[in-house]
């Protein structure tokens, strides 16, 4: 029964992450405490195996896609490595009521990240509607020659008749407005590189999750990639830091129980093949609505049975 709940939540966890492109792991924590009986120390530690190989078969397919820097993902992940094992050992020493807590709290930030950012796809939306509706409508002026009461229409995208010229607003997901002169820090790359890689895997180690919503922008902030190679990328980072991370905890504290673990991965990894064609073939706006707030739900439920523990 136990082995059947594993696979059912794996489905669903490769589901999401197959459709949405992230996030899914972190509800392995939750459902390995609450669901399968683990302990929160047993549970981060089994996550980083569920985290590690599907991030590892992801960035084999975005490889052949040829979405991914393997020499930058290579790197930073390498130079992560510090920040995984500390966060591995620091974990064996704290209580799990703070485990659990932290990890509520994260959910909570990333459950809020996930909002903000479909509010402002939404506003994205709205104005590339609008300019489109004004770029639709036809451009007029009054001629300054005979008839100069008569007003002359041009169609949109015609020359004639008409002196005006369209000129496009950058939107806000064009990267010199996302990433911008205001998030920009003008501090030696490798320097960016060696303090968001630490904090990455310090991540990664303490409370066994990706933490794609933080490699990303990493990347693309310390290593200035492009947003087409940032994500594919990522995973190459999450496979090694999940794999530095769980090196580390195989020599401290309970280990999980593995059976537990694998059906719970391999059903991951299918379900994430179902749900990469999902993706392909419908709309994951309400999917990704409906995920934020499961996220915001399992993250209050794990704060409500965790904070109380701290008093």
């Amino acid at each position: 029964m136990t082995l059947l709940l594993a696979a059912a939540a794996g489905v669903f966890i490769g589901l999401s992450l197959g459709a949405l492109g992230g996030g899914g792991s972190i509800l392995a924590v939750p459902v390995l405490v609450y669901a399968l009986g683990q302990s929160p120390s047993q549970a981060t530690t089994g996550s980083l195996v569920v985290v590690g190989l599907t991030s590892l078969i992801s960035a084999v397919a975005a490889y052949r896609a040829g979405n991914v820097r393997l020499a930058s993902g290579v790197t930073f992940g390498v130079v992560a490595i510090g920040g995984a094992a500390a966060g591995a050992q620091l974990s064996a020493h704290v209580p799990e009521p703070v485990l659990l807590s932290a990890f509520a709290v994260l959910m909570l930030a990333v459950g809020g990240l996930m909002g903000v950012r479909q509010l402002r796809g939404r506003a994205q939306t709205r104005r590339r509607h609008g300019e489109d509706d004004r770029d639709l409508q036809p451009a007029t002026r009054v001629s300054g020659q005979r008839g100069a009461g008569r007003t002359q229409t041009s169609a949109p995208g015609s020359t004639h008749g008409s002196s005006a010229t369209h000129v496009r607003r950058p939107m806000l997901d064009d990267p010199i407005i996302t990433f911008g002169p205001a998030f920009a820090c003008q501090c030696p790359r490798a320097l960016k590189v060696l303090v968001t890689a630490t904090a990455v895997g310090l991540l990664t180690g303490f409370l066994g999750v990706g933490g794609g919503f933080l490699v990303v922008p990493a990347l693309v902030l310390a290593l200035a990639l492009p947003m087409q190679y940032a994500a594919g990328t990522s995973l190459v980072v999450i496979t090694v830091t999940s794999a530095s991370a769980l090196a580390v905890r195989a020599g401290v504290g309970a280990m999980p129980d593995w059976g537990v673990v694998l059906a719970l991965t391999l059903a991951s990894a299918a379900g994430g093949l179902v749900g990469a064609r999902v993706a392909a073939r419908t709309d994951t706006t309400r999917l990704s609505a409906a995920f934020t707030v499961l996220v915001l739900v399992v993250a209050g439920y794990t704060a409500t049975r965790a904070l109380p523990a701290l008093v």
